[in-house]
């Protein structure tokens, strides 16, 4: 049984090692943080300005022009830099993506890295070895890494402890290669569906985000690895979801949607460093806002660790956005916003910085505070000890085990989510008669996003292998139920359709067809998701759209299967499908647990992290972005989902019964209210209720969203069994901007609505915020706590 709580486990404190399950190990011997800052101090009075600046770079080793990419702009940007030789003669700050990179055998690469950490060493005065940095998102992106599923698969789960182990597992293996820092999570809340990136969010709701990612930064950095939050901030907020528009919102929306993921994961996750976005808001690009690095980041919110850059995103403020006219002003403006490291390789703050220092343009203490932050997390991660070693711990590394693979499995079930079933075919009858078309059936790489390493980097090496086993829908099934027909019928892009009435002949032949459809990731145009693969429609890619309706057309019950990275507008496909199940590239067990769904091997529990929409000419928006919410007499567009937020099935029924307030009807504009809700399964097989509590705030100073989430738990009973959920909120949860900047509660009536989803509400309490209006300060509660109580007299 899982439920959300708030701050329930401590932070690992700054510098402290885990072991390698990710539990927190005895606090620093006495005296070696001191030692650590004392040499933190003697290199900053020691360190030439050549040498102060090489620690402020990373460098990409095997990264090239050639147009293949994971990167944008790499190719344009990747010519100019200099050798491994030329660029450590005076340190390094970072090593960028050693096993990222190119499919490498993970104990080879260890080596490697090893033997480049000695020349690091070796190359400058100091000594300093070089914070190594990977991509993690779905798992350490390097080739034979459990793959797991992609952040919108989280978010479905609703379930931050599992997200909070998969992290550890991430953390132990990054950790044991000899990895510091992890660019993950992804922190931006989908604000348009059509952006390609929409897949690596967690979904459409701030607080899900916040509550999930924070349990992502836990799991990373307990493993002892540096989390970076990104892309901080409004990065997906670009104008009709084009990757690197501009973006347009107002100071409230910024505050109230796009910022409190990131104070989450700071305050209840301990991220120890932040990653400045691509966007530009209002004509400020990120990565020269200094309000937002500096005055908010670290004024207001304390934060004290490393603010690294998007790779290339400072000469993106000369080339792309244009407010500076050379790479020096751009290394001035990013240095004074807060910038502390330029990813991936040495540019701005090479050449450039070094001449605009010597000439003054630069103040030099711009540098040393960069400077000295780096030294600070160098320190924390004992890159500065004298034992410090950079040989691997095993003489042969691992990095997909049965532990990995079990926690990835695990999550993979519980993203499934099971949309419709009104046709009454799931689970799979045993001796039915099923067939699996689409071009998604038979295809491994329909389970994996474009952040997965065989979608970022093996797409580049066609003749090398995965490096671990995928198995697609149909396998999986084949492996539950013997022989299962199958045809593809089409491509997911092509405008090919000569594949249909294969597809059409194998339904018609069927009991029962699941069409599998959906998207393929990758990156800069080679997939239907993922960076830089923008939709400029909900439809569904290609053809795959009208192949569902030739299926359809048959008269065989239709299982419509959704295997993508953003949320389609599927109305007249799902009218006429006996069930529409829907899985966010689940990752690298995700074909077994589809599989397990359909024939009821698992009981489905995921609930959506985004709506669905109905229509594909329609207006894109989330369910906070939809005021009105229906469809009214001032438009003749109807924004209402197909699915809202937070709905999902299973295979049994469960009651609600006696909400009940035990605090009272009044909610102090300065304290806590409980609400409580009994739920009982009334059905013949165990399942999983994810009760959601949603605020509805009817009358307030500013515009509010009709309701948003402050609060779930994930409620797991046997057939018969009754469970007591008990969620306590803090009125902090109840508050919003102000056109002035101010966060404030305000006095009135709201009701705290607990409810199936956004738009299934089983019951409301009545509640009345009482007292004045209350000004909220940046320690505020962010977080509600969840009790789920099982009586055993209940059970059967």
């Amino acid at each position: 049984m899982s439920a959300q709580q708030e701050d329930v486990r401590p932070v690992a404190p700054r510098g402290a090692t885990t072991d390698p399950a990710g539990t927190l190990a005895p606090t620093l011997a006495p005296g070696v943080a001191e030692r650590r800052q004392a040499r933190v101090q003697d290199l900053l009075t020691s360190m030439t300005a050549e040498e102060k600046v090489a620690q402020l770079v990373g460098l990409w080793v095997g990264a090239d022009a050639s147009g293949g990419g994971v990167a944008p702009h790499q190719a344009d940007m990747t010519g100019t830099v200099p050798a491994f030789a030329d660029v450590v003669a005076h340190g390094l700050g970072q090593l960028t993506r050693p096993y990222g990179t190119a499919p490498v055998d993970p104990t080879v690469a260890a080596r490697s890295l090893a033997a480049s950490q000695r020349e690091v060493v070796a190359a400058s005065r100091f000594g300093i070895p070089a914070q190594v940095h990977e991509e993690c998102l779905t798992g350490f992106a390097a080739w034979q890494a459990t793959t797991y599923p992609t952040p919108l698969a989280w978010g479905a789960s609703f379930d931050p402890d599992l997200v909070e182990e998969m992290a550890g597992r991430i953390g132990a293996t990054m950790r044991a290669a000899g990895v510091h820092q992890g660019l993950a999570p992804v922190l931006d809340v989908t604000r348009d569906y059509r952006w390609g990136r929409t897949e690596e969010t967690i979904g459409e709701d701030p607080y899900l985000v916040g509550v999930v990612g924070a349990a992502y930064v836990r799991g990373l950095e307990r493993a002892g690895i540096v989390a970076t939050l990104k892309h901080f901030a409004g990065y997906s907020a670009s104008r009709a979801g084009r990757n690197l528009a501009p973006v347009s919102m107002g100071p409230a929306e910024l505050a109230d949607v796009i910022l409190p993921p990131f104070e989450t994961a700071l305050r209840h996750g301990g991220a120890r460093s932040v990653m400045h976005s691509y966007a530009e808001i209002d004509g400020v690009p990120s990565a020269a806002d200094e309000w937002l690095l500096t005055d908010l980041l670290r004024g207001r919110w304390g934060f004290d660790g490393v603010v690294v850059a998007d790779y290339f995103g400072i000469a993106f403020l000369q080339s792309l956005h244009g407010v500076a006219g050379s790479r020096g002003e751009a290394a001035h403006l990013a240095l004074r916003a807060g910038v502390d490291v330029e990813l991936p390789s040495v540019d701005a703050y090479g050449a450039p910085l070094l001449a605009a220092l010597r000439d003054g343009t630069v103040p030099a203490e711009l540098v040393d505070r960069a400077l000295r932050r780096v030294l600070e997390q160098k320190a924390e991660l004992g890159l500065l000890d004298e034992d410090w070693d950079p040989e691997p711990a095993d003489d042969v590394l691992t990095l997909d085990d049965p532990v990995g693979r079990d926690v990835a499995l695990r999550l993979a079930r519980e993203s499934v989510v099971l949309l419709d079933n009104a046709g009454g075919v799931l689970p799979l009858a045993p001796d039915a008669r099923v067939a699996v078309v689409g071009p998604l059936a038979d295809d491994p790489m329909a389970m994996l996003g474009c952040y997965t390493f065989p979608a970022h980097v093996g797409a580049r090496h066609p003749d090398v292998p995965m490096g671990v086993d995928v198995a697609s829908v149909v396998a999986s099934l084949r492996g539950l139920r013997g022989d299962v027909p199958t045809a593809r019928g089409c491509d997911v892009e092509s405008d090919d359709r000569s594949g249909f009435d294969e597809a059409v002949a194998v339904a018609r032949a069927a009991d029962v067809v699941v069409v599998a459809v959906g998207d393929r990731a990758g990156l800069f145009g080679r997939g239907t998701s993922g960076e830089g693969c923008d939709a400029t429609d909900l439809h569904l890619p290609g053809q795959q759209g009208d192949l569902v309706r030739a299926v359809l057309a048959t008269g065989t019950p239709v299982v419509l299967l959704l295997l993508t990275g953003r949320p389609y507008a599927v109305g007249d496909l799902a009218a006429g499908a006996a069930a529409v199940v829907q899985a966010f590239f689940p990752g690298q067990l995700g074909g077994q647990a589809v599989a397990e769904v359909l024939t009821g091997e698992v009981a489905p529990s995921g609930r959506l992290p985004v709506s669905m929409p109905r229509d594909a000419s329609g207006q894109p928006g989330t369910y906070l972005s939809q005021p009105l919410g229906r469809r009214s007499g001032v438009s003749d567009v109807d924004p209402t989902p197909l699915y809202p937020f937070g709905h999902g099935l299973t295979y049994t029924t469960f009651t609600w019964s006696d909400a009940r307030a035990p605090d009272g009807e009044v909610w102090p504009v300065d304290g806590e209210t409980r609400v409580a809700v009994d739920v009982a399964n009334d059905g013949e097989r165990a399942g999983t209720e994810v009760v959601q509590l949603y605020l509805h705030d009817p009358v307030a100073s500013m515009v509010r969203p009709v309701v948003r989430l402050v609060g779930h738990a994930r409620v797991d009973l046997a057939p018969g069994e009754r469970a007591t959920v008990e969620l306590t909120v803090h009125a902090d949860l109840a508050s919003f901007t102000r056109r002035d900047g101010s966060r404030v509660v305000e006095p009135g009536d709201v009701e705290l609505r607990l409810a199936r989803s956004s738009a299934d509400a089983e019951h409301a309490v009545r509640l009345r915020m009482d007292g004045p209006v209350r000004t909220v300060g940046d320690d505020r509660h962010l977080l509600s706590t969840a009790r789920v109580l099982v009586s055993p007299a209940e059970r059967r």
